[in-house]
C-alpha cells in the first residue's frame, strides 16, 4: 500500500422527483494526522469540482472530521458528501 491513500464507499442512496442522490464517505489515510487532514482537504476540493459535470446537479459536504482508527492506529480523516445526479 502507498503511504497515503483514499478509500471511498457509497453509504446510502435514494431517488426523488426522478433525481438520484447518494451519500459517499471518503476516508483519507496518511502517516501523520496533519498529512491525513491535508489529504482530506484535497479530496474535498476534487469532489466539489465535480459539480462541473453535466450529470451532477448538487454536491453538499455533509461533514468531515478526524476519524483515526484506534484499533490499527492509522491516521485518517473522513469527509461525507451528499451528491445529487441524473
Amino acid at each position: 500500500m502507498p503511504e497515503s491513500y483514499v478509500i471511498f464507499e457509497k453509504t446510502s442512496s435514494g431517488k426523488r422527483n426522478h433525481a438520484n442522490s447518494a451519500t459517499f464517505a471518503f476516508q483519507s489515510y496518511a502517516p501523520t494526522l496533519y498529512a491525513a487532514a491535508s489529504l482530506n482537504e484535497e479530496v474535498k476540493e476534487v469532489i466539489e469540482s465535480m459539480i462541473e459535470l453535466d450529470e451532477i446537479s448538487g454536491i453538499h459536504l455533509n461533514s468531515d472530521y478526524n476519524f483515526t482508527d484506534t484499533e490499527t492506529k492509522e491516521y485518517r480523516y473522513q469527509a461525507v458528501f451528499d451528491i445529487n445526479y441524473f
